[in-house]
């Protein structure tokens, strides 16, 4: 049982340094010994915590005998031990770093720093701060990282040159408003963005990366987790996936449909017929799935709390089953009505054969509309079947510290 007084320290404790673990018998002692060892030389009020994610090495027993705690998240994934490890910090504020001795956990107090001047999230740059021999193969030095943390910069706006650097610092009641999702490697992109989009005050502290102390490979894979990242920075960015391909489609099939539908277009030598106008049409409806699949994208998005709520969100959600049916089922009787008028052609030709030019230049953009009117309702019914309310049962972690868990002054 807790005592009053030692709820008190607990309420007061300024620093959590959390490290993810996943069999790391091998490095996890020299990590927790130098977390320890700066919490002492910099009489810092703090923990060790260990979010181990299922280790069978050991690595339990090994932090408990060096004074870190322990909290088990049954669920894999990296982003799902630091989800977890952060709801069950003590520390006002959260250094996570990897337990695999690449970071060194005696030299934090550029982070300290920034974190006790207000900002929310410290990241590190191991750009900046060095990268030993061997610490980070070629392609993620000069491909993976770079081009990530671009794309990060160019669609978000975020002044952070090293997205995925691991060790970074922040205010851990901050973080949990964030209601961070992602249980694999995207957390690391997904903490940055959220922090970005929704105001929070971010800076970067130069850091050294080192080669890992495991004998074994490590869990990340080059490729996978690249694309993984890379996808889910998309997500986040809905208009530049989809909106924006999608309405220069949509237009660009559009307004040539409409001038070939009239008469074809002559340029120099070169006449734009029917054949122009079949892939226009197709690139027209491409548009319209393109821009549905962005709604899509973003209705689910904003429900799941990936980006935060919009002015524009009201256009969404007007676009409802009953909107959407009505503005579907308008489209399909132009598009049966244009059908009609082609029967129409044909009978005045004793239902002979009729000229081709002349014909398609009616089914083709009648055929058009009744495709988009059937695609516009289904889209809208799946967004209403998006939008249906759940009831989400979140468990948090015992935060109740054990007797030797803690680092005192």
């Amino acid at each position: 049982m807790i005592t009053s007084n030692e709820s008190v320290l607990v309420n007061n404790m300024e620093l959590t340094i959390l490290m993810p673990c996943l069999n790391e018998a091998e490095t996890l002692a020299v990590c927790i010994n130098k977390a320890r060892s700066f919490l002492t030389e910099h009489d810092i009020y703090g923990e060790v915590l260990i979010a181990d994610n299922g280790s069978t090495d050991g690595s339990q027993t090994i932090a408990v005998n060096l004074g870190a705690r322990v909290i088990d998240v049954p669920e894999r994934g990296y982003g799902a031990a630091l989800i977890g490890g952060c709801n069950a910090a003590l520390g006002k504020y959260v250094i996570m770093g990897d337990a695999d001795d690449s970071y060194d956990f005696t030299n934090l107090m550029p982070y300290i720093e920034r974190l006790r001047l207000g900002d929310d999230l410290v990241m590190g740059n191991r750009f900046k701060g060095g990268i030993k021999k061997g610490a980070m193969p070629p392609l993620h030095r000069y491909l993976g990282n770079p081009v990530l943390s671009g794309i990060g910069r160019i669609l978000f706006k975020c002044p952070i040159k090293d997205f995925h650097c691991g060790l970074r610092g922040y205010n851990a009641s901050r973080m949990r408003e964030l209601g961070l999702q992602t249980t694999g490697m995207e957390y690391a992109s997904e903490m940055v963005v959220q922090a970005t989009i929704n105001g929070y005050k971010i800076s970067e502290v130069p850091t050294t990366l080192s080669p890992d102390g495991r004998s074994r490979p490590p869990h990340l894979r080059s490729w996978r987790d690249g694309w993984r990242h890379l996808k889910f920075l998309l997500m986040y960015a809905p208009n530049w996936l989809f909106f924006a391909p999608g309405l220069f489609c949509f237009f660009t099939g559009l307004t040539t449909s409409a001038t070939l539908i009239a008469a074809p277009i002559k340029i120099g030598g070169i006449t734009f017929d029917i054949n122009t106008l079949i892939y226009m049409i197709v690139l027209m409806i491409a548009g319209i799935n393109i821009i549905s699949c962005g709604m899509i994208a973003k209705v689910y998005a904003i429900k799941s709390r990936f980006i935060p709520v919009t002015k524009l969100v009201t256009v969404y959600e007007n676009f409802t089953a009953n909107s959407g049916s009505l503005i579907g089922a308008f489209l399909i009787l132009l598009g049966l009505g244009g059908g009609g008028s082609s029967v129409w052609l044909w009978s005045k030709s004793a239902y002979g054969t009729l000229n081709p030019q002349e014909v398609l230049r009616i089914i083709l953009p009648s055929l058009a509309m009744i495709v988009i009117g059937i695609h516009i309702i289904c889209t809208a019914f799946l967004l209403d079947i998006i939008r249906i309310k759940t009831h989400h049962i979140s468990n948090d972690y015992d935060k109740t510290p054990l007797k030797n868990d803690v680092t005192r002054p």
